[in-house]
């Protein structure tokens, strides 16, 4: 697959002349399609214009593209047999408790991840990892879970919570070598690597489900808040003292035990 950035829609005019036909998107988040021979080029709502088929045929057509830029191909270790990735978010955020997730893939499933253009959610934007989760849900074997503030701050460690949750959904999904995104004091896992979500598609994946479940999650709070609360860590004080103003309920919203909120109570 081919992947070219900052594409617009007037851009695709250049397709149709090189004999490609449209067809209707699929999605919110898609612009349009377009297919001409077993190639399909589909743009996305973030500008991203992917390319998929016989990597040969592909690069006959995205030889005479003259608009966009290519993005550098990512490249996953090479992998048998069945996977589970797992990873969370939240974990550095003042706001919010905490998410995770596991997805479990084979070879054919992996293919699948690779055509959706699946990457470490952090190299995306909110907007693409809300597509992405959505069409990885239906593609694949998958596990999450969201913890709100509340439970989350009955926990006396996020060492413990952690080693919980990914071993139990990696548990759920019956079956596979499991790769753990490594966290300090990470005691789960047959494979634990630092930065896993660059290195295997399906922790990729799995950071992704996560991550879309903390905007969820953000999103909920914020509306329980009544104002829209800071991703982060860095600029969070605004936040903290509107929240002392109107009395809200500290527990239900941060992380008690993080040192800016101490600092702050």
């Amino acid at each position: 697959m081919t992947v070219f950035t900052k594409v617009k829609p007037e851009d695709m005019q250049k397709l149709k002349d090189l004999g490609f036909t449209a067809s209707e998107p699929k999605s919110t988040y898609e612009v349009i399609r377009y297919k001409k021979g077993n190639v399909s080029a589909t743009l996305y709502t973030s500008g991203k214009l992917f390319f998929q088929g016989k990597e040969k045929d592909v690069e006959k057509i995205t030889d005479k593209i003259d608009f966009g830029k290519e993005q550098e191909k990512i490249h996953f270790r090479k992998e048998e047999g069945w996977i589970i990735g797992s990873d969370e978010s939240l974990k550095g955020d003042t706001f919010g408790g905490i998410t995770i997730a596991a997805v479990k893939a084979d070879a054919k499933l992996r293919k699948k991840l690779e055509e959706l253009g699946v990457a470490d959610s952090k190299k995306l934007s909110d907007k693409e990892v809300q597509r992405l989760a959505e069409e990885i849900k239906r593609l694949v074997p998958c596990e999450v879970t969201s913890l709100l503030p509340e439970e989350y701050n009955t926990y006396k460690g996020v060492t413990m919570l952690l080693n919980k949750y990914h071993q139990q959904l990696a548990k759920n999904l019956q079956g596979g070598t499991h790769v753990v995104d490594e966290y300090p004091g990470c005691t789960v896992g047959n494979i634990r690597e630092t930065k896993a979500e660059s290195k295997y598609l399906e922790v990729a994946a799995a950071s992704i489900l996560a991550r879309a479940a903390a905007l969820s999650q953000l999103s909920f709070l914020s509306t329980k808040a009544g104002f829209e609360l800071p991703k982060g860590s860095t600029h969070v004080k605004e936040a903290l003292e509107r929240m002392k103003k109107e009395k809200q309920d500290f527990s239900k919203f941060v992380k008690l035990h993080f040192k800016n909120v101490i600092e702050f109570l």
